[in-house]
């Protein structure tokens, strides 16, 4: 398939009002940042049982959504679908975008972001997830760059060489992610499964945000788009959120079997803000919903009822998130396992998330979207069409 890719011109008024307002989102990032850092964290939602509030869901949530796009270039890069081509680009560019703003994420969540930069890197620790996962982290900015430089110099052979190491780290990287929270943490954190259903996530919602990206971006510059490449993402899609129920009832059919977990499983699921986000958010708008939208034969076939099983995927894994970070935090840690404690009741706390961490996070997404915007005019990433490969016909015998 012979591609070219462009820049995208970028001298229009909604091009450069898109740029200011992105900027302006990033600058009141910065400042609310700074104003928390002064003031000190007790100005936030957070407090000394729930230390990590929003700008942890938004890391976890973009990590998945990085881990997820690369999932889209690798359809071209690891598996040679040619048709695929046209988005292998702009996937690896957001994957590492993506990245990006979760670091973002989590340096604008620390009290002291100064030892951000050196702690991991000097104390490294085989045992903690917390000291693996900066390594993951920077390597899989460092591949995205390679990966993408192989693509802007068309070396087919490195490309599907750094392409596969980009799949597999991805995987690593988002299954470190989850490690975190279910390697021994805590009673709601604490599951083997929890790994593998962050994967699941993080496909599901990396390929729902490629849909409505791809398909936004080539309608507003007006480049032609084969429908049936974003059906068949649609399809692949439905597929993935199979998965991701899979891995939700068993995660919590579990908790809910073992008599020791089942109270905490109890007030996951029915209790507070958090219950309505999963039945409400996940199970129903996010997974649902998408589903019926995509296995039936009428919307399934429709870019616009796509598009919206793709948006309402997206918003279903931010409330995944969510639920996974805060509710383990607010339910009470079990202090020492297997003994009774007398005369000492910690019980449920509350989290509210503050205008100073919506601000942060409105900050982040400021940030990188307008790298994101930029990116569109320096680098050539988009191509001039996409087009469906068409199988040649079977050549007809003469009539004699």
């Amino acid at each position: 398939m012979q591609l070219e890719f462009e820049r995208i011109e970028g001298g229009s008024v909604q091009y450069h009002a898109t740029l200011t307002i992105l900027a302006a989102l990033a600058v009141a990032g910065v400042v609310a940042t700074w104003w928390v850092s002064e003031q000190g964290i007790w100005v936030t939602g957070m407090n000394n049982r729930v230390p990590w509030g929003l700008q942890i869901v938004m890391a976890v949530y973009y990590i998945g959504l990085s881990a997820g796009s690369l999932v889209i270039s690798g359809l071209y890069g690891v598996f040679g679908k040619v048709e695929y081509k046209p988005f292998a680009r702009i996937a690896v560019y957001l994957a590492m975008l993506f990245l990006i703003a979760g670091l973002l994420s989590i340096l604008t969540d620390q009290g002291r972001m100064d030892r951000v930069f050196v702690e991991p890197f000097v104390y490294f620790n085989l045992q903690s997830m917390f000291s693996i996962n900066p390594i993951l982290y920077i390597g899989h900015i460092l591949i995205c760059v390679l990966y993408l430089w192989a693509l802007f110099e068309e070396r087919k052979t490195l490309t599907k060489v750094v392409a596969t190491v980009a799949f597999g780290w991805a995987f690593c990287v988002h299954s470190g992610t989850g490690a975190i929270f279910g390697f021994g943490a805590r009673v709601l954190y604490e599951s083997p499964l929890l790994p593998a259903s962050f994967v699941a996530a993080a496909m599901a919602s990396g390929t729902a945000l490629m849909i409505l990206v791809i398909v936004a971006l080539f309608r507003i510059t007006r480049r032609p788009l084969d429908d049936e490449l974003v059906l068949w993402l649609g399809r692949f899609l439905a597929v993935c959120i199979i998965v991701v129920v899979y891995f939700l009832f068993m995660e919590n059919a579990y908790r809910v079997y073992v008599v020791e977990l089942r109270y905490a499983a109890l007030y996951y699921l029915f209790d507070g803000l958090h219950g309505f986000l999963f039945w409400g958010g996940l199970v129903i708008v996010g997974l649902i919903v998408p589903m019926a939208i995509l296995f039936i034969p009428r919307t399934g076939k429709s870019i616009r009822w796509v598009g919206i099983a793709s948006a309402l995927v997206v918003f279903g894994v931010l409330c995944e998130r969510y639920v996974i970070v805060i509710p383990g935090l607010t339910h009470p840690p079990e202090l020492f396992p297997g003994m009774e404690v007398i005369g000492l009741r910690e019980g449920i706390v509350d989290y509210s998330v503050s205008f100073a961490e919506i601000v942060q996070a409105l900050g982040v997404l400021g940030a990188i979207g307008f790298l994101f915007v930029w990116g569109l005019k320096t680098f050539k990433l988009l191509p001039t069409e996409a087009r469906a490969v068409v199988q040649p016909a079977a050549a007809k015998a003469p009539v004699s």
